[in-house]
């Protein structure tokens, strides 16, 4: 979007965006069950992005959360030594509270774990309308958890554990960074 803020005067790269999502035909997601917009999402999210990288490894694991099994994904960038504690990410997808999940964001993952160095872990949060509030800060905060009391095995520099996300995964960061603080949880400095 052009500095006077109108699609009229997007950059080269927006409009080829703008034109893709017109020529998709699909109705928005708010217009959409919330399968619906998940399907529509996860469909469109291959040809909105540029290739991730090759990073070293990739693994899904299941862990105990507060609602059941939660899934998450472990990435560790190429030149990192398999022995060697890398600091951690971890990373909550956007889609508001609704849609996405690992694989809808696993290119941008890759990108992180190789731009920045560290190990990227993904979560999969419960999500609405199935799942109300708090599940998906619930489920974010027994990640953090698990991952301080695990990671170290894994290869994860416990005492360098970043939050992040991209939209709703930004709030659900914010969230639970607060919570962690409020609890006392936060890492000593």
């Amino acid at each position: 979007i052009g500095p006077d803020r109108r699609i009229g005067h997007a950059s080269p790269d927006a409009r080829r965006l703008l034109d893709l999502i017109r020529k998709a035909g699909r109705p928005p997601f708010e217009a959409l069950s919330p399968a619906d917009a998940r399907t529509a999402y996860a469909a469109s999210w291959e040809v909105m992005q540029s290739p991730g990288g090759e990073v070293a490894s990739v693994e899904d694991r299941q862990i105990p959360g507060p609602g059941g099994p939660l899934a998450i994904r472990i990435y560790r960038g190429l030149g990192t030594a398999a022995e060697a504690a890398l600091p951690c990410l971890l990373f909550l997808h956007g889609g508001g509270w609704v849609i996405g999940d690992r694989d809808t964001h696993d290119v941008l993952c890759r990108q992180l774990c190789v731009a920045s160095g560290c190990a990227v872990v993904s979560v999969d949060y419960r999500m609405g309308p199935e799942a109300r509030f708090p599940a998906a800060v619930d489920d974010c905060h027994a990640a953090v958890q698990w991952l301080r009391a695990h990671g170290d095995p894994l290869g994860l520099d416990t005492t360098r554990l970043a939050l992040g996300g991209d939209s709703a995964g930004g709030n659900l960061a914010a969230v639970t960074a607060l919570l962690m603080r409020n609890a006392g949880e936060a890492p000593a400095r």
